[in-house]
């Protein structure tokens, strides 16, 4: 269960920020819009919302889950892949450091993203990515055990249709996943129940779960429809803006 989440407003340069797909240029009101309601589905989930404000000098400073990966006992500050982020962790450190009276890190030459990371129930999926190298998920997973969390590697290096483990991999928790169809038959997730989402709604995959509710990116109905005999709660947001950022829903908050 989560108390608390930690958000960022998009800066007026968002659009400027790093992005591998060809879906247009974002539209700031319209992200804004999206963010907004976005932060009101967690309050809604009973949340209490840390907000920061808009970072201009680093466009993909919204996207938070991407500094930081979040325990019980510490915060694991990141080393973002991509050199123009790696400014983004100092902020958040501060605002982590209220909350969290140990704060690990990663070091160089190690690079993490947050969005390689899947907790999936006290077992982390770590993604070896474009953005998280070899030696940083060999540190993360060093600290996890530290603090008694089990991990394994998943290699997506070769897996072209995402950016970061998340973008097709969620936790449902209850032993259950869900996964893109070029996930699906990994060996590191036997013994798991798979929620496979179809290649023509992959983006779906990105979903969170959020206490007793799921949040959806809307315009995918197999995917929403594949999870209510489940019995989740469903709540589907606009994303159209940060999926144009390489963005989906886990990237927009830290959740602890």
């Amino acid at each position: 269960m989560f108390s608390r989440a930690i958000v960022r407003l998009p800066a007026a340069n968002f659009a400027e920020g790093l992005t591998r797909v060809a879906l247009g240029v974002p539209e700031y009101k319209l992200a804004l819009e999206q963010h907004a309601a976005y932060c009101e589905a967690l309050e809604r989930c009973g949340l209490e919302l840390t907000r920061l404000e808009a970072d201009e000098e680093f466009p993909d400073s919204t996207f938070v889950e991407d500094t930081a990966v979040l325990v019980p006992t510490a915060a694991i500050l990141t080393r973002p892949g991509a050199a123009s982020r790696q400014g983004e962790v100092a902020s958040i450190n501060n605002t982590l450091s209220r909350f969290y009276p140990r704060v690990d890190s990663i070091h160089e030459p190690g690079t993490l993203d947050g969005g390689d990371v899947c907790d999936a129930g006290g077992h982390f999926f770590i993604g070896i990515s474009e953005r998280t190298n070899d030696d940083g998920a060999a540190q993360l997973a060093e600290l996890l055990a530290s603090h008694h969390y089990s991990s394994s590697l998943v290699d997506i290096r070769n897996v072209k249709e995402i950016l970061h483990l998340k973008s097709g991999l969620t936790s449902l928790g209850n032993n259950r996943l869900v996964v893109i169809e070029a996930l699906a038959n990994r060996p590191e997730f036997r013994g798991y129940e798979l929620v496979r989402v179809n290649a023509d709604e992959a983006y779906a995959a990105n979903c969170v779960r959020v206490n007793d509710s799921v949040l959806l990116a809307a315009g995918y109905p197999d995917f929403e429809q594949s999870l209510q005999p489940l019995g989740y709660q469903t709540v589907v947001l606009e994303m159209t803006e940060f999926q144009k950022m390489d963005g989906g829903l886990s990237c927009l908050s830290l959740r602890f």
